[in-house]
């Protein structure tokens, strides 16, 4: 006889476990301790099995019988119910491993110890800054339910604050997620493929930089007479000597410039290439190191944060000194003062334009050329280093340039 919510409710336990039938070999189990719990006996495969529905109340009487149909389904395909269960169980938590934050931190943890290929300091913060944006919106959705329109709202969102190339960079770097997923059996395809175009495209725009002989000698004079912080200061005078990108001079470590051999070389983790780079010091530049290193060394970071000895200076810190100095960021930027030595080099038609590559840390993608260069060129570094400081000097007099030594490059 089939069972009602009212003689469900009336069961009372007893000294020994009961069993009130519902049929189809679905049970209700009353314990002594007073539990109500639902169980159905099945066979497969010849043996006789119990499979676990559910407790009382939490699962009612219909649903109870519903899921009963279920696993007589499964039963009739010949399919245990119990280990369906167990399956779906493995595949919960495996589901619920797999989010979107959860593989995009993976994601980032592999891309930092990717060895030449792998994601430089500053890449790796700017990149997990950008997925952190998706945390709120898709982060904890498991990574195979997240279809396209999910990832569109979730960067559109950071396109409605005016921010084009951080949203483009955001389903850029989504993307890699998802593909990441692909390719570690976890996601069949990524769902960011067909949202090309979906996204307003940003206005290109380049670091502002100075690159007329006149304008140099005026922002040098400027730098010179800057009243603010003492570092700030000497970090702004150093990085026209050296052109290094502004996260090269802001994690420079004493551990990584010799004076004495007039040579900073920057390791490999610390390059947007990811290859150690070799920078050949002027004396001027040795001069305003040895500023420097009478003020925060001998070991540590060159420019450390005014907060902390551990940490860097902010990567805001030189730009700051030039919005100070009254030039706007179409004007003149850290990044600039890479641009400023590029064009002038250059236009100087005395050096060669692979040395001034190499001066850059331009990557080259024929690894053969690029083992070359690095060493053919290395002689004209060092004297392009000196010359280079040497019309500074001169632009900063008001001057338009240096003599040429005589013998010019090939």
């Amino acid at each position: 006889m089939a069972l009602t919510d009212v003689a469900i409710r009336n069961a009372k336990p007893a000294e020994k476990a009961l069993k009130m039938a519902d049929g189809a070999g679905m049970f209700l189990l009353v314990t002594p301790a007073g539990g109500k719990l639902w169980r159905l006996k099945y066979r497969i495969d010849g043996r006789e099995k119990l499979l676990a529905i559910g407790a009382y109340p939490e699962i009612g009487l219909s649903e109870a019988r519903k899921r009963r149909e279920e696993a007589r389904e499964l039963i009739a395909q010949d399919k245990d119910p119990s280990r369906e269960k167990q399956r779906d169980k493995v595949r919960s938590r495996i589901q619920a491993a797999d989010t979107f934050t959860a593989i995009a931190n993976e994601y980032c943890a592999k891309r930092k110890r990717d060895g030449e290929k792998g994601w430089s300091p500053a890449t790796a913060t700017r990149s997990e800054y950008l997925l952190s944006l998706l945390n709120s919106s898709i982060g904890r959705l498991a990574i195979s339910e997240i279809e396209p329109a999910d990832v569109l709202t979730a960067v559109r969102k950071i396109e409605a604050k005016g921010n084009l190339e951080s949203a483009r960079r955001t389903l850029q770097l989504a993307s890699m997620v998802f593909r990441y997923a692909v390719a570690t059996a976890r996601l069949r395809s990524d769902p960011t493929r067909d949202l090309r175009g979906a996204l307003t495209a940003p206005k290109v725009t380049h670091y502002g930089a100075i690159t007329d002989a006149n304008g140099v000698g005026e922002l040098l004079r400027a730098i010179d007479g800057y009243e603010g912080q003492g570092l700030t200061q000497l970090a702004m005078q150093i990085a026209p000597h050296v052109f290094v990108r502004p996260g090269e001079l802001r994690h420079a470590e004493w551990s990584d410039i010799d004076l004495e051999a007039a040579l900073w070389i920057i390791p490999a983790g610390k390059m947007k290439m990811r290859k150690a780079h070799h920078v050949p010091l002027s004396r001027q530049a040795v001069d305003l190191f040895r500023q420097v290193q009478a003020i925060t060394g001998p070991t540590g970071f060159v420019f450390p944060s005014i907060r902390s000895r551990a940490r860097p200076m902010s990567e805001n810190t030189i730009n700051a000194g030039l919005r100070r100095l009254g030039y706007s960021t179409d004007e003149m930027t850290a990044h600039g003062f890479r641009a400023m030595a590029s064009t002038l080099l250059n236009e100087s038609g005395k050096w060669h334009p692979d040395a001034i590559e190499r001066a850059l840390a331009h990557g080259d993608t024929d690894k053969v050329r690029a083992a070359y260069h690095r060493g053919a060129h290395w002689d004209e570094r060092v004297e392009m280093a000196q010359w280079w400081s040497d019309h500074l000097d001169q632009l900063r007099k008001g001057g338009d340039k240096v003599g040429f030594p005589e013998k010019l490059a090939g």
